[in-house]
């Protein structure tokens, strides 16, 4: 089953077009990358998928349902949830009761200042922080956190959506290595009715857990295909480096 199918994606701003024609399909269960050398047009590939930015031509299908003119409010009750790459997060507030309001949210309740009074929104907000690594952490004030618990924290604020498909925008983007592998493994670990496409600039995060990359150059799709059909690919090399050496791209 395809969970995301884009078919003939385009978007332009004035003469340039960012995304030009892009077909791309990600299988269920899927941990699925997009990754291009700067100004490839991944950025704005994510946007189109999760409706923050309007296609000029082209289709996007959520486990088959055409979602092209739904908003992103729309797309996320159908399945689909987000982090972004540079995300706001309540400073006032707890790791616990910033998941607590996403929870409530995404059930339509009522939101509560004091969420603790709701037994069922409590209980779902620590099985969400112990999902992500941060069961230990429930009761810290957001500042407190690393940078890379609070990229945790983001994970668990898309988890309360109950997504079928999650995207990350470089999820490890000003991590320490020590954070990118916690990450990899919180990836790697999550159920597999989750399917997750992420855009991300470190390659070696990119292929400690992605079982399909999708390469972008120039706004086109170069090469979709397995890890090492990328890593053997002289046109991936081309792109990312003119006349360079593989192994400064993928080093061994």
């Amino acid at each position: 089953m395809t969970a995301l199918r884009c078919t003939g994606l385009r978007r332009s701003f004035g003469a340039l077009t960012a995304v030009d024609g892009v077909d791309l399909a990600v299988e269920a269960g899927a941990r699925h990358a997009l990754i291009g050398p700067n100004g490839a047009g991944k950025s704005t590939l994510f946007k189109l998928v999760t409706g923050t930015m309007r296609a000029h031509a082209g289709r996007v299908e959520l486990a088959g349902r055409d979602v092209t003119r739904l908003s992103e409010v729309a797309r996320c009750r159908l399945g689909m949830s987000q982090t972004m790459q540079h995300a706001s997060l309540f400073p006032s507030m707890t790791a616990a009761e910033t998941v607590a309001l996403a929870v409530q949210r995404h059930s339509g309740e009522r939101i509560a200042l004091l969420p603790r009074r709701r037994p069922a929104v409590a209980e779902r907000a620590g099985e969400l922080l112990a999902e992500v690594g941060l069961g230990d952490r429930r009761d810290v004030r957001v500042p407190a956190l690393s940078h890379g618990e609070r990229k945790q924290l983001e994970v668990a604020l898309a988890l309360a959506c109950r997504p079928s498909l999650l995207l990350l925008d470089e999820p490890a983007a000003g991590m320490s290595p020590a954070e990118s592998a916690r990450l990899v493994a919180l990836l790697a670990g999550l159920p597999p009715e989750i399917t997750v496409l992420f855009v991300e600039h470190d390659l070696d995060l990119v292929f400690s857990l992605a079982d399909a990359v999708t390469v972008l150059h120039l706004g086109r799709v170069l090469l979709s295909g397995t890890p090492d059909e990328v890593r053997a690919s002289e046109e991936v090399r081309q792109a990312y480096l003119g006349a360079g050496r593989r192994e400064e791209l993928f080093p061994t």
